[in-house]
């Protein structure tokens, strides 16, 4: 009897250990708070609508409270959702390919479509631009050429910003490697001073790496067409296509509130794949997973218009609608080309 007792006992003992084991696993468990953490791109006033409208109708999905938190910085946000901090986040898919290898229950949601409603046109573009009134200096026979970038001043977002750090540095050292001075270019000598640049900025959103530029800190910067659409217009030229033109409007926001009236050209531009909505599996769980998910991909948030602004809008909102956009659902292997040239 007693030996029966203590084999039970011992039992019991394994499987608490086991429990105890599973805890400490990184592991974490769905509760009745739904974190969503923003980037600084859609941190500021201005998207303060979209971000209490997405928690909105998060929350009547769920049945749950929403919490909102804005950061100043790319990596504190990633490292948020990688830590179990959150279960919810917006941003670019270097940050999500960052994310999911730092923690693989981070996974994608849903994406923004292109114009058509499909995955097919869901791009946006990665810009290197330069002041309108400095142009001729990034010339080489009277077209732009990366040969003139060389001891220039140059601004990057974050070095976890896709758009911003990891395919306009995937140009510049492919571009550069061909040269046997630059031969060994990394992307490591891409974010200080030298061998390349005369200095380094990182703008810590594409917002501030398009100020940097336009305010005189920066001879030339990478940034995104969709995270500064709302403060400029196209003065001359196609969009998004080499030698645009583009005017800061004179009733901008902060931070280019500063530099109404500026005047940037693009020597570069290249597309993008959409930037996603993702979520931490372990915090979130699949039931509100799927809630959410059936939500954002909804008719009911295509057609919100604190969401998704109409072209022609005054208003400020995370997406903008000029035909079909909406949200789709998309798969992690959607990514691979980003992985691609993060190798």
């Amino acid at each position: 009897m007693k030996t029966k007792l203590l084999l039970i006992m011992i039992a019991v003992f394994a499987v608490l250990l086991t429990a105890c084991g599973d805890g400490n696993s990184g592991s974490a468990t769905a509760d009745d708070v739904i974190k969503i953490v923003w980037y600084p791109n859609e941190s500021g006033n201005d998207l303060k609508s979209s971000r209490d409208e997405i928690g909105r109708l998060i929350s009547e999905a769920t049945g749950k409270e929403v919490e909102h938190q804005l950061t100043t910085d790319y990596s504190i946000a990633i490292e948020t959702l990688v830590n179990n901090n959150a279960d919810l986040a917006f941003m670019g898919s270097q940050g999500y390919v960052e994310a999911n290898n730092g923690n693989d229950a981070v996974q994608t949601l849903a994406v923004k479509s292109g114009e058509s409603g499909t995955l097919d046109d869901a791009k946006y573009y990665s810009w290197l631009a330069v002041n309108v009134d400095e142009q001729d200096k990034f010339k080489e026979n009277g077209e732009f050429s990366l040969d003139t970038i060389a001891d220039t001043r140059f601004s990057f977002v974050s070095n976890s910003s896709t758009s911003g750090f990891k395919v306009p540095s995937s140009s510049i050292i492919e571009h550069f490697s061909q040269q046997e001075a630059y031969a060994d270019l990394t992307e490591e000598d891409l974010m200080g001073s030298g061998p390349l640049f005369s200095q380094v900025l990182f703008g810590n959103s594409h917002q501030g790496s398009a100020v940097n530029l336009l305010s005189g800190n920066a001879d030339v910067a990478a940034f995104c067409d969709t995270c500064v659409e709302e403060y400029v217009e196209l003065a001359e030229g196609e969009e998004n296509t080499v030698g645009a033109v583009y005017r800061v409007k004179e009733n901008a926001a902060e931070p280019f509130n500063a530099v109404t009236g500026k005047e940037f050209t693009l020597m570069s531009s290249d597309p993008v794949l959409n930037e996603p909505f993702v979520v931490n599996m372990d915090v979130i769980g699949q039931a509100d997973f799927d809630k959410i998910q059936e939500l954002l991909t909804s008719d009911k948030v295509a057609n919100n218009e604190k969401i998704f602004a109409p072209e022609d809008s005054e208003q400020s909102a995370l997406f903008s609608k000029s035909d079909k956009e909406r949200l789709l659902p998309v798969e992690d292997e959607w990514y691979d080309p980003i992985r691609e040239i993060s190798k």
